[in-house]
């Protein structure tokens, strides 16, 4: 197993963490797909744009690969995989993580992808806030995810505890 797809039901599930940290232990490429995505003043590539960047990344024999970009690739991602990591963490886990992790990031102005940083406005308002798009998603990708991901070979992680267990597989 050397190509993962690390996939979770909202954001502040740590997908990143663990991904970046598998890549580390396996010393294999970390891909953040939001780095590909996103170009300076949050202008994301189209889909064609970004498939030109991710195929020959996962054409690879050994990578992470930090989520899926199933609205823009479809499977071309979870099909190259060996293993595809969802991170399923209860509402009570994850939603804190994402608050924190928010207002770290507006408060420092820490620098995402392309020079993009988040702003209050963009975390909280809007139909595309990350907030209520976290909110809105998860119970959806809850109900969604067990049937599209069938086809793959899926590790499921519910606990921050099996996360843990399960990277330490990897030391």
């Amino acid at each position: 197993m050397r190509r993962f797809a690390i996939l979770s039901s909202a954001s502040g599930s740590g997908k990143t963490t663990v991904g970046r940290e598998l890549a580390h232990r396996l010393d294999i490429p970390f891909i953040e797909l939001d780095a590909l995505n996103h170009g300076p003043n949050w202008i994301e590539a189209s889909a064609e744009e970004l498939r030109a960047r991710v195929e020959p990344i996962v054409a690879g024999d050994a990578w992470v690969a930090d989520g899926g970009y199933q609205g823009k690739l479809g499977d071309l991602v979870l099909q190259h995989a060996d293993v595809v990591v969802w991170i399923d963490l209860p509402i009570r886990v994850w939603l804190p993580r994402l608050l924190r992790r928010t207002l770290r990031r507006v408060l420092t102005r820490e620098e995402l992808w392309a020079g993009n940083r988040e702003t209050l406005r963009d975390a909280v308002w809007g139909r595309d806030a990350l907030i209520p798009f976290a909110l809105r998603h998860f119970r959806r990708r809850r109900r969604l995810y067990p049937a599209r991901l069938e086809p793959f070979h899926v590790v499921r992680l519910r606990t921050p505890k099996e996360v843990t267990q399960w990277l330490a597989r990897f030391d």
